[in-house]
């Protein structure tokens, strides 16, 4: 008798720590970038025109909210690398309250979540809270990516309008 509720609770436990696992491995391949799809979601977010000039470019993705703080205090950062950096890196905003199926597609957790693209869209590093610009280009820096070069097809840097916020100027509320 005895024998018996101990081989009942040892494969109780067996069946337990197996659906753990499963449950484990499932939630982490949904929170993994689908490669092909990643690029097309990203690229709605960007002006006209730009998806053929920046299509082989690194790419920094933003995921936040216009009204989470620490994402307003990215997105005068991502304006800049924005201008300054155009036509050598895409940097891109996705507003995961406005559009939550990016942020279920992308695995985000917490946000802001900065996600570090090579040029054929390979997921290179991802941060999660605020991201200086000093820290960013460090990073790009490290992950043994120039953008010190000139801009690809002879791109001008835009100053008109934010594409961030879409309206010329940073939300403040």
């Amino acid at each position: 008798m005895k024998t018996s509720i101990k081989i009942l609770i040892v494969s109780g436990l067996a069946v337990a720590v197996i659906a753990a696992v499963e449950l484990n491995r499932a939630k982490s391949s949904a929170n993994r970038t689908d490669d092909e799809s990643a690029p097309a979601l990203a690229s709605t977010d960007t002006s006209e025109g730009d998806a053929t000039v920046n299509a082989r470019l690194p790419k920094l993705l933003d995921l936040g909210a216009d009204k989470c703080i620490p994402c307003k205090m990215m997105a005068p950062v991502l304006e800049e690398l924005r201008a300054e950096y155009a036509g050598r890196m895409n940097v891109e905003f996705v507003d995961v309250w406005k559009r939550p199926e990016a942020g279920r597609q992308y695995g985000v957790e917490m946000i802001p979540t900065q996600i570090f693209f090579d040029a054929d869209g390979n997921e290179l590093f991802r941060h999660v809270g605020f991201f200086g610009r000093e820290d960013i280009l460090g990073k790009w820096n490290e992950l043994g990516v120039d953008l010190s070069g000139k801009p690809a097809g002879g791109v001008v840097p835009e100053t008109a309008t934010n594409p961030i916020s879409g309206n010329g100027s940073t939300p403040v509320e």
